[in-house]
């Protein structure tokens, strides 16, 4: 029997002992954690954003004709949309478990496009984000000045170029969202001064869309000249403005009486600055840039995190004087002690189990070779015994 073979050759025992340790020990290492059942639904996610208008404007101008066209994309199961005052649009379509998430994204994307024209210029011009990411929050980054050396625009400008596209390109990291604003030319019109000039909005509008433009201006002495144009010239213009100065002299309207033109600075006043003033986040009582970082769908948490981490640990070596970085919230931490209660029961079993054995063996080297938790055998006996009256009686004891 295979516990009386252990039992008397110790060594053998020991050496099969040690290789089951072993094995356990690197099994434990390198377990897959992600290996249940998908229970929960993919989902792709839908943003965008309508400059200047309310909820109601963004439902019925981009978030209903999108719906249109998205709903019935093969395996959705629901949708359902965020408006807000500020203009930005969220659409999260849920699909059946099971289905394959990148492939719904592509499918997404596709009934997105056809649905593109059909909505204001602006959103068109700015475009709608498609992507793949698990609906809950893995972590959220906040970007600050501990000693308040820089503005919340500095923060969210460097955010946005320097943070948020490079945790996106993390390993596991489906989709970010930074809660930071762009560097913004800010025209903060007059009403007054406006309607002296007779001058409406649309006015604005129209002559920084004219005159805020990429020209391409072509080139000079390019063919077909004659022979004797030996040189060609690429002709470099001023095309799209990005200094306040330069907005400032922008010609909003010519007065025909008087051949006078008014210039934007004298019915406005422009300053470059934060794109929208409708939140203020804090962290330790700093103004502070966030990231919102999402797994990608089948990415393992964990590597993502520890992923997310390294990267920001690298960017840190870059970052501007007195500009550092926090995580307020993560979702790991909680995985990480599930992880540690699991070793920890483990251990409390092979420990509880090593101890009955020893009681019931009184015998410490018995005890370690069986008693290693992983083989189990049932051992019999078989008596024989004559009765008094001649009859053989014969039975086996467990």
């Amino acid at each position: 029997m295979i516990a009386n073979t252990f039992i008397k050759r110790p060594v053998t025992a020991i050496v099969v002992s040690l290789v089951l340790i072993i094995s356990g020990i690197i099994s434990i290492d390198n377990l897959a954690i992600d290996q249940y059942p998908r229970i929960t639904p993919p989902s792709v996610g839908i943003s965008g954003s309508y400059t200047g208008a309310d909820a109601q404007t963004v439902e019925q101008t981009v978030a209903i004709p999108v719906e249109e066209q998205v709903n019935g994309t093969p395996g959705m199961e629901f949708m359902q949309s965020t408006n807000t005052n500020t203009g930005s649009v969220n659409i999260r379509v849920t699909f059946d478990v099971g289905t394959n998430v990148h492939i719904a994204a592509l499918n997404v994307q596709n009934r997105v496009g056809i649905a593109t024209p059909l909505l204001p210029a602006v959103v068109s011009k700015l475009g709608l984000t498609v992507r793949a990411s698990n609906t809950t929050q893995l972590m959220l980054v906040a970007i600050y000045s501990p000693k308040g050396t820089h503005d919340i625009t500095f923060l969210d400008n460097y955010t946005n170029i320097f943070v948020a596209d490079a945790l996106l390109r993390v390993p596991g990291v489906g989709d970010v969202s930074a809660r930071a604003d762009n560097f913004s030319m800010r025209v903060w019109m007059n009403p007054d001064k406006m309607a002296s000039y007779g001058l409406m909005p649309n006015d604005v509008i129209a002559a920084l869309n004219a005159q805020n433009a990429y020209v391409a201006a072509g080139a000079a002495g390019s063919p077909p000249q004659d022979n004797t144009q030996t040189n060609e010239y690429t002709i470099l213009v001023n095309s799209r403005l990005n200094k306040a100065t330069e907005f400032n002299n922008v010609v909003i309207k010519t007065i025909p009486s008087t051949g006078q033109m008014v210039y934007l600075k004298d019915v406005a006043r422009v300053e470059l600055g934060k794109f929208t003033f409708s939140a203020n986040s804090f962290v330790d009582g700093k103004r502070a840039s966030f990231v919102q970082v999402f797994q990608a769908p089948g990415s393992n948490a964990l590597e993502t995190a520890n992923n997310v981490y390294a990267v920001l640990a690298q960017l840190k070596k870059s970052f501007p004087a007195d500009v550092d970085y926090a995580v307020p919230f993560e979702a790991v931490t909680i995985i990480k002690v599930s992880m540690k209660e699991v070793v920890k029961t483990l251990l409390q079993a092979l420990a509880l189990v090593g101890f009955v054995v020893f009681l019931f063996l009184q015998n410490w080297r018995s005890t370690i070779i069986p008693g290693i938790n992983p083989t189990g055998t049932k051992t019999a006996a078989r008596i024989s015994a004559i009765a008094t009256t001649g009859a053989d009686i014969s039975f086996i004891a467990r």
